[in-house]
């Protein structure tokens, strides 16, 4: 990943936008939305070598697969509101943005039921 890459690309984003803006404003939300999603799958790519390790970590130390599944299930959840919530910002829509960031807090929980039932039973077995 080239951090310079990213740089220009949300600098000239940015710049087009506020240009666009007095303009065209409704095409300046689609430039936003280009050059942030030009952004992510730049950010994407890197993440591969992350998956890779992570997986090279999980057949190492014997961890569950279906646990090490819900922590990257979280991770991508938090990522993607993340970034639904921060356009939906930029487009002036901060209910709606919290609606969704709302939303992947409620669906990290869901996610992160089989890590808390896991849990519980470890501290059973060591509970006499």
């Amino acid at each position: 990943m080239d951090i310079v890459k990213i740089i220009g690309i949300g600098l000239v984003t940015v710049i087009g936008s506020i240009k666009l803006k007095q303009f065209k404003p409704e095409f300046s939300l689609v430039l936003t939305l280009a050059g942030s999603i030009l952004i992510l799958l730049l950010v994407v790519q890197a993440l591969s070598t992350v998956f890779t390790s992570f997986a090279e970590i999980v057949s190492k130390t014997g961890i569950n697969n279906e646990l090490f599944l819900c922590v990257l299930k979280v991770i991508g959840v938090g990522y993607l509101a993340e970034f639904a919530a921060s356009i939906c910002t930029d487009s002036g829509n901060t209910a709606i943005a919290d609606k969704i960031l709302l939303a992947g807090k409620v669906l990290i929980l869901v996610i992160c039921l089989p890590i808390i039932q896991a849990l519980i039973e470890i501290i059973l077995e060591l509970v006499p």
